[in-house]
Formats: structure tokens, C-alpha cells, sequence
């Protein structure tokens, strides 16, 4: 009985504690109408939570039309400027200021008696006024006894994307095709996630999510017309339709439109094989069979999500630029979503973005707006990489006519082939590329890809057990970009204090820690971008800058089909690699950015990143502090070897001129030493990452050709750069004793016995021989190599107009040799490009063989392609322009590249590495 009275006693004694507590604590009503949407009270909501967690007690209360706001020195209101409960209530001057301040504007006051009015210019203002707040109590632990102010996003839609798609192929699909199923994306289905990965949009107010994939509708829906083109199965199909449902609510919550990207023309497997299609085929005419079917495939999305927008690929999966494009979005993708509209009932248009990607986006654009309003477009900001804040040039050009059209013209910071996986936080450089987008592309959006491992998410690259996800890793990244499209125009020092603090409170260390981190990011965030911009083959992901680059890369770029807009457009004026060896030898001036001072400053930059990371003590979030000082270290030890590298190309390429041994001996040290620093940066990153690169197909070319997940890894690189070191010290050891011979034997090719099935005419290749069955063009140089091969003679009126298609048999492997004329021209077929592509290696054929071999009268030179086939009967359809032939030679025989030098630029040298 006494332990019982002690008890109750005791009770009673915390109850008064506890309400004795509540007494002291500060109290605050926050009121919202009943005519407030999701958004308004999803803000509502995280405001309450926030000032709880900070001390207050807080009573959410719903006000329709029958109440009024009491009088007391303690509320908080939340609405929108158009909302009806509270329009005599809330001061008219802030409603002025909230609808003055715009699209997902907001204004935030407290009157006389420290009430509070957060109210924004529509719903999505208005979380963003709740989300405003929220970060002035988490910085002060209190809510301020005064605000007043107002603020508003510069860019209109601000956007991160997700793939879903994979490292490499699945089993029978091709490039793109990736079927949403529990088996390939796991963690689709995983709602936490979700939830987790769009908590972090709001917080960085994003406000638009893209997912992109192949051909997504046969994974989301079933057609009654074409019931057999669905790729899942009933169980997955209805689990799909759930998590987008799920996925699409959640976004819609915090203000994030979910925007379905699809490439054109991909069709689903099962369709394509029971009608003796292939899903992909970029040179097939349209077929009303596949338009038929697209355009129901998207009337059904639309009519079943019609809160969803749609970005439309046009080029790269069907011919590209051309009346084909244009015919397709104003005849097949927008009736689709017309007819969708019509079933649901919905007046408004859902946004439809098209990509400008390998298309002619002002001709289609201009085609579809007279009878479609809400469009958008969107393009790559530095390609594949990021490159520079001050692009220029044609590039630079067409975003500025995109974003005169009169719609919100987007820039895509895409897939960042130069930066994975090394962690990348520069926020002055991420500043200025913004700054960039708005002052010289004019563009009002921003699309922002996983700074890495896109096609391996939600997972980073880092070998840690268990895995670690892109977000958590990368969250700087996404924080970087969001605070500077919502605006870009901030004082330095200011950002300094800023982001110091930020990372300070990250790994719990002094602001001054926190700032040098800081300058270890910016310092390492130039290494990339400059090396690429100056020494790269091309900006996009076909090369991965990490792994490094083969000497015949820089010494020979054209040879790998070097992608020329990027130091047209992507860099600042400069030169490349071969451009200032030539200089230097004819003793001409140089001009802009040079290789030498690249290969200075990047040593440099890596120089003080370390300094800065080995000054930080980290007492919180260890683990990772200490992934990203080895990243440093990986960034220096970069940057050393393409710094003494392009040493070694420069005098090597003097010898191009000079012929003289002693030139390539000045090169030999800087080579060893190149070599030295990548064997350091493979001990640094061979128990921390599982590759370099999370694309891991026969897409990647750079440096070296990856297929079933080959050269993925520094360790694997290790030795081809070895080898090319030895290689070199031969030939130096052999031109020594040679006394200067150079050249290689190279062995001419003999015509392999492959039967024609669709094409009559051809030709034995040798000087002064007609190559096009209507004209009388010769040949008037050409490699001796290529002489005695049989190629096949085809309408040059043809090729324009239709395009150039090959039927044969072979019992054999072979190659076919097709030749693209060097110069940019609308008239000629343009050579496989990767960057525009994705089909462009499927034969092997992205790759330049012979270089400059073969000159036709009143022609440019024709660089040589092969394309491999197996024994069988096959079919081979190139797009529309002028191409050659040549003719088939046996898989066996070897094809070594080389440049023939036809175009008078100077002879090979890449055989004192091969």
C-alpha cells in the first residue's frame, strides 16, 4: 500500500513537471484554410515539426468559411494569395508582395503584435515560404521575432533526374531497354526511398523529377489493341501502376511535377518480335504500324497519369534531323496526347518537353506550337561533361535561339563523363555555370543528372560494403546546383561563409575547416573540366577522363573521332595538343588557353587541394571525410599524369617534324613518370571504387573500348599504359638502330567472297576508277592498301535521297569498309558519332580504321570505317547522304589503324606506340 501511495505521489509530481514545462515553453497556432491544397499543408505540417523539435508547442488549425482568424500575438497563417477563406483577413500589401514576387513566389510578415503571415503567390509559393521559415529556425533555434521578407525562384522549373537503366545490356535488348521489373530495379518499389530522395528535392526546392528510360509505357500500362506489347508480367504490371501512383502523389505533395522521358522510335520486344520488327532501327521510314502504336501508347499514359508531363527524345533512336522528326511529334506524339485528354476529359494541357538533342528543335518547335501551347525545350549544357561557365561559339548559338522561340528553354547538366566517380563540390564553378545558363543561353530551367554512377542508381561507385547511396554521398552536389538556380546572383564571400559553414557542421570542424574543404572542392573542381576541355576526344560518355588517355589520343585525336564542338563551344579559346606542337615548330604565336598552361594549373590546383583537405579535422562523419580526402589524392595524382604526359606528346610531336630520335628521347621521362602517378592513383583507388564508370557497354570507347564490363577500373588501365611505355622504348631502341626508318609494313587487304543480293554494280578500287553508279567521279588518291578491294557502285542520287542499304551472304565473319567523306556537309553521310548515337558501335564501326585514305575528285578526303558481321544473311541500312562501299574483307585479317595522309597534313607516328 505504501509503494503504491509513493507512486501516485510521484505521478503527480512529473505531471506538474511536465505541465510546468509546457507553461514555459512558447506557444504558436499555425492556421490554414480548408480551401488550402497538399502543398500548403505538407508545408504547414514541416513548419509545425520544426518548431517543435526547437522548443515550441504548436497547434495546426483548419479554418473555413464561417470562422475568423482570432486576435491573438501568437499565430501563424499560411495560404496562398488566391485563397478564398482568407482573402478579408490577411493585410492586402502582402498579398501584393507574395503576387508581385511571381511564380512559386512567397512573402513572409509579422504585424504589431508579432503574428506571423506566410503567404505565396500559389501553392507552391506558399511550401516554399513554409520551407523558408524552417531554415531561419533551424539556424537560429528560435523563430525570429520580426521578418519581413520576400523571394522567388530565377529558373521556372528546377529538375534532377533518375534512370532507369542499367551498366550494361539486358539478355536480348538492346541499348535503352530496360523493362521496370523487381529483378533490374529493386529499389523502384522501395517507398522509403522515394520518399527519402524527395525530401531532399523539397528541402532544395526542386520542383521537377525526371525519369528516364527507353520505351517506359509497356511497363506502365496494357493496350486492348496491343495487349501482347506489355513486358511484364500481371503481378509486376499492377505493382508498376501502384508506385507511380504512389510516386507521382508524393511529388505532386511537395510541389514536384514528375516529368516521363521515352526515346523515338523504341517499341517494346514482344511487338517487335511478333511483327519481325526490331525495336530499334534509327534509318527505318516512319511505319504507320509503330506510329499506331506509339500514339495509343501515349493516349493511354496521359488519360491514366494526366498529372505527368512527357519529355520527348526525337533524334539519336530513330534518323535524326530531317522532316522525319517533325512529322513524328506533330503526327504520332502530340495526337497521342490529344487523344488522351479527350478520354480523361482534361481541358489542360499537360507540358510536353522536347529534347534538343540530334534533332532540329526550332523546326519542330515551330511546327508543333500552333496547335499545341505548353511546350518546352531543353538541351545539354556542356554535353556530356562539365567543361566550362563561359560557353560560346555555335553551341552557345543554338540555346539562345531555343530560348527565343518563346518557351522556357532548359539547360541539362547531363550524364558528367568527366567527373565520376571522384566526389565534386565546387560551388564557385557550379555558380558561375549557372550564371552561365541565364546570361549567355538565356535558359529558365535547370535539369541536373546524379553527379555520378547514373546508370548504376541509386548506388555510388564507392566500394563500401553495403554500398552507400548517390544521394547521401553527392548531397552537395544537389545543393549546390538547387541554391543557385533558385538564384545564381550571390555575393562571393558571403558563399564562402556559407558553404563553409555547411560543410563544418557535415563533419563537425571549425567554420575555418569547414572553408578549407571548401577550396579542396573548388581547387580539385577545376582538375576535370580543364583537362577535358583541352585534351579530350569528345564531351561525351564515350569517354571516361579518369581512366585516362592513350598517347596516340593525344598525339592523334582525329584518329578517334574527335568531337570538335567541344573546343569549339565547350572551352574557352585555345588550342589542342596538335594545334601547339605545329606553332611551335613553325614558331607562330599561340593563342587562348594552351596545353602547356593546362597542364601547369591543373598541377597546381591539385597541389592546394591537398594542403587544404590536410588541414581539416573532422570529428563527425569520419568514414566519409576520409572518402573524400583520398579523393583529393586521386585528383592530384590525375592530374600529374596528364600534366607530364602531354610533356611527352609535345616533343613527341616535334619529332613528327623534326625526325629527329633525340626529340622522342627528351619525350621517354615524362612518359615514365606519367605512368608512375597512375600506378599511385590505382593503389589509391583499388580498395575504394568498383569502377570509373557506371556505363559499362560497348558505348565507351576512351580510353579504351569497353565490352561485358571491360577497363572499367584504374587496375585494368595499368598495364595498357605500361605497355605503351615499353612499346615506345622499342621503337626509339629500333629508330636508333634503323638509323631513322620509320614506317611499318602494312599488309593490303584481299576481298573476302561475299554475295551481293540487292546491288549489281561494282568496281576493283584503284586510281582513276568511277565509284557512283550516276556520275563520273574518280578516284584520285588512294591508300595502297585499299587497292584490288571490290567495292559496290550505288546511286549518289540515291544515297540523298533514301539512303544506302546493303543485302548479302557470307559463310564468313567479315567486315564491310565504308568510307565518310572528313568535311560537314548536308549532302554527305555523317560518320557513326557516339555523341548523337547510341546505336553508332553496334557493328563495331564508331571507330576510325584508316584515316584520310581515299581522295575523290572535287571530293574531301574519306576517313574508313569497318563494320563486322557474322556468317549468315544480314542487312545494313545507313542514313541519307553520300558515302562509299568498299567492299568486304575477312574478319581474320588484321585491319591496323593508321592515318594514309592523303590530306596533306603530315605522316603517321602512331606506330611507335602500337
Amino acid at each position: 500500500m505504501r509503494n503504491f501511495l509513493i507512486f501516485i505521489f510521484l505521478f503527480f509530481i512529473n505531471q506538474t513537471i511536465v505541465q510546468s514545462a509546457e507553461s514555459l515553453a512558447p506557444s504558436k497556432t499555425i492556421y490554414v484554410s480548408s480551401q488550402s491544397g497538399q502543398r500548403v499543408l505538407f508545408g504547414a505540417k514541416r513548419l509545425m515539426e520544426e518548431l517543435q523539435k526547437n522548443g515550441y508547442t504548436v497547434k495546426l488549425t483548419v479554418v473555413d468559411y464561417k470562422q475568423k482568424l482570432p486576435q491573438s500575438k501568437n499565430s501563424i497563417v499560411v495560404a496562398a494569395a488566391d485563397d478564398k477563406v482568407f482573402s478579408a483577413q490577411i493585410p492586402q500589401d502582402i498579398k501584393k508582395k507574395a503576387l508581385t514576387a511571381g511564380k512559386e513566389g512567397f512573402s513572409i510578415s509579422t504585424d504589431v503584435n508579432g503574428n506571423f503571415y506566410l503567404v505565396g503567390a500559389d501553392h507552391s509559393g506558399t511550401l516554399y515560404g513554409c520551407l523558408d521559415l524552417i531554415d531561419r529556425i533551424a539556424e537560429s533555434k528560435s523563430l525570429p521575432a520580426k521578418l519581413v521578407v520576400t523571394d522567388h525562384p530565377e529558373m521556372v522549373l528546377r529538375g534532377t533526374c533518375i534512370g532507369l537503366q542499367k551498366p550494361d545490356y539486358l539478355p536480348g535488348h538492346d541499348v535503352y531497354e530496360y523493362p521496370y521489373t523487381e529483378e533490374s530495379f529493386p529499389w523502384l518499389y522501395d517507398k522509403k526511398l522515394w520518399i527519402k530522395y524527395l525530401d531532399m528535392m523539397v528541402d532544395n526546392r526542386y520542383n521537377s523529377l525526371y525519369l528516364w528510360n527507353g520505351h517506359p509505357f509497356s511497363s506502365l500500362l496494357r493496350l486492348k489493341e496491343y495487349p501482347y506489347a506489355v513486358e511484364v508480367d500481371d503481378a509486376t504490371l499492377k505493382k508498376n501502376e501502384e508506385i507511380f501512383r504512389f510516386l507521382t502523389q508524393e511529388a505532386d505533395k511537395r510541389g514536384i511535377w514528375v516529368i516521363q522521358m521515352f526515346y523515338n522510335i523504341i517499341i517494346p520486344k514482344p511487338f517487335a518480335d511478333k511483327h519481325g520488327l526490331k525495336t530499334q532501327d534509327r534509318n527505318r521510314p516512319i511505319i504507320p504500324l509503330i506510329a499506331d502504336y506509339t500514339q495509343k501508347s501515349i493516349a493511354a499514359f496521359v488519360a491514366k497519369y494526366p498529372n505527368v508531363g512527357l519529355m520527348v527524345a526525337l533524334g539519336e533512336a530513330m534518323e535524326g534531323v530531317g522532316q522525319d522528326d517533325i512529322d513524328w511529334f506533330t503526327k504520332t506524339i502530340i495526337p497521342g496526347v490529344k487523344d488522351g485528354l479527350k478520354v480523361a476529359g482534361i481541358k489542360e494541357e499537360p507540358p510536353i518537353v522536347l529534347r534538343a538533342h540530334d534533332t532540329d528543335a526550332p523546326a519542330v518547335m515551330k511546327a508543333a506550337l500552333p496547335f499545341y501551347k505548353n511546350l518546352y525545350t531543353e538541351n545539354k549544357f556542356n554535353g556530356e561533361a562539365l567543361t566550362t561557365y563561359g560557353p560560346r561559339g555555335a553551341w552557345a548559338d543554338l540555346n539562345r535561339k531555343l530560348a527565343a522561340i518563346g518557351t522556357v528553354n532548359i539547360s541539362n547538366v547531363h550524364i558528367l563523363a568527366n567527373l565520376e566517380p571522384f566526389r565534386y563540390g565546387s560551388a564557385d564553378f557550379i555558380q558561375k555555370s549557372v550564371q552561365a545558363m541565364n546570361k549567355i543561353y538565356n535558359a529558365k530551367g535547370l535539369h541536373l543528372y546524379p553527379q555520378h554512377s547514373y546508370w548504376d542508381w541509386p548506388y555510388a561507385a564507392d566500394d563500401v560494403k553495403g554500398r552507400i547511396l548517390e544521394v547521401d554521398r553527392d548531397w552537395i552536389w544537389y545543393k549546390e546546383w538547387a541554391r543557385y538556380a533558385w538564384k545564381s546572383e550571390r555575393e562571393r564571400p558571403l558563399e564562402i561563409n556559407y558553404w563553409g559553414k555547411q560543410l563544418a557542421d557535415k563533419y563537425g570542424s571549425s567554420l575555418a575547416d569547414g572553408k578549407s574543404i571548401l577550396n579542396a572542392y573548388e581547387e580539385s573542381g577545376e582538375i576535370s573540366p580543364k583537362l577535358l576541355r583541352r585534351y579530350g576526344i569528345t564531351d561525351g560518355n564515350r569517354q571516361t577522363l579518369t581512366l585516362g588517355m592513350l598517347m596516340t589520343q593525344l598525339i592523334n585525336p582525329f584518329r578517334y573521332g574527335l568531337f570538335t564542338l567541344m573546343y569549339e563551344s565547350e572551352a574557352p579559346e585555345g588550342e589542342m595538343i596538335i594545334e601547339y606542337a605545329e606553332k611551335e615548330w613553325k614558331k607562330q604565336g599561340h593563342i587562348g588557353e594552351t596545353p602547356v598552361q593546362v597542364a601547369k594549373e591543373v598541377v597546381e590546383h591539385g597541389k592546394k587541394a591537398l594542403a587544404s583537405i590536410e588541414k581539416v579535422k573532422a570529428t563527425k562523419d569520419v568514414e566519409e571525410f576520409n572518402r573524400l580526402k583520398n579523393d583529393m589524392y586521386c585528383y592530384d595524382e590525375m592530374a600529374n599524369f596528364y600534366a607530364e604526359k602531354v610533356k611527352s606528346a609535345l616533343w613527341i610531336l616535334r619529332f613528327k617534324y623534326s625526325n629527329q630520335v633525340a626529340d622522342l628521347e627528351q619525350a621517354l621521362p615524362f612518359l615514365q613518370k606519367s605512368v608512375d602517378h597512375y600506378a599511385k592513383l590505382v593503389k589509391l583507388t583499388e580498395d575504394n571504387y568498383l569502377y570509373a564508370n557506371s556505363m559499362q557497354t560497348k558505348q565507351r570507347k576512351i580510353p579504351m573500348r569497353g565490352v561485358d564490363k571491360t577497363f572499367i577500373h584504374w587496375k585494368e588501365m595499368l598495364p595498357v599504359f605500361t605497355k605503351e611505355l615499353n612499346h615506345f622504348k622499342k621503337s626509339i631502341d629500333s629508330l636508333k638502330s634503323l638509323n631513322g626508318a620509320t614506317a611499318a609494313k602494312i599488309i593490303p587487304y584481299q576481298p573476302a567472297d561475299v554475295k551481293i543480293l540487292n546491288e549489281t554494280g561494282t568496281y576493283l578500287i584503284n586510281k582513276n576508277v568511277e565509284v557512283f553508279a550516276d556520275t563520273s567521279v574518280q578516284i584520285k588518291e588512294v591508300a595502297e592498301q585499299l587497292v584490288g578491294l571490290k567495292g559496290i557502285k550505288i546511286s549518289k542520287e540515291k544515297q540523298v535521297k533514301v539512303g544506302t542499304e546493303i543485302k548479302f551472304s557470307t559463310k564468313v565473319p567479315v567486315k564491310l569498309l565504308v568510307g565518310f567523306f572528313t568535311q560537314k556537309n548536308a549532302k554527305y553521310l555523317a560518320p557513326p558519332q557516339l555523341e548523337t548515337d547510341a546505336s553508332a558501335n553496334n557493328y563495331g564501326q564508331s571507330e576510325i580504321k584508316i584515316s584520310n585514305a581515299l581522295v575523290l575528285n572535287g571530293f574531301p578526303p574519306a576517313n574508313i570505317h569497318a563494320y563486322s558481321f557474322n556468317a549468315g544473311t544480314h542487312t545494313l541500312n545507313l542514313g541519307k547522304g553520300e558515302c562509299l562501299v568498299l567492299g568486304f574483307i575477312d574478319d581474320k585479317q588484321e585491319l591496323r589503324i593508321f592515318n594514309a595522309g592523303l590530306d596533306g597534313r603530315g605522316k603517321d607516328i602512331d606506330w611507335l606506340f602500337e
